[in-house]
């Protein structure tokens, strides 16, 4: 049975840092795409980024840029989230998905797998 299981979330001041990590299992192929979406109270979910590929690229949405950094092991079961200088507008719920072939990374109804969300409060 596949599982993605994030942690790491918490309550932070404006400016502080975060890692969240997904676990990934059950998988027999490794997810090609693994990627970070969040849902902000009252807005629709958003994609943060991916890593994706053999050679794990990394893409991002415009707002995180130069301030999150997604990364996963060698093994590809562990993804991350590293998150720094954090603002308010970064609170969220923060999901991990999973697709284990090429897809456009912000296509969120093409993701096979997600997890179940860890939460992330920023204040200023």
């Amino acid at each position: 049975q596949v599982q993605l299981v994030e942690s790491g979330g918490g309550s932070v001041q404006a400016g502080g840092s975060l890692r969240l990590s997904c676990v990934a299992s059950g998988y027999t192929v490794r997810p090609y795409l693994m990627a970070w979406f969040r849902q902000a109270p009252g807005k629709e979910r958003e994609g943060v980024g991916a890593v994706y590929g053999s050679a794990s690229s990394t893409v991002y949405t415009d707002s995180v840029k130069g301030r999150f950094a997604i990364s996963r092991d060698n093994a590809k079961t562990t993804l991350y989230l590293q998150m720094s200088a954090l603002k308010s507008e970064d609170t969220a719920i923060y999901y991990c998905a999973a697709a284990l072939w090429p897809i456009p990374w912000d296509n969120q109804s093409m993701y096979a797998h997600w997890g179940q969300g860890t939460q992330v409060t920023v204040s200023s």
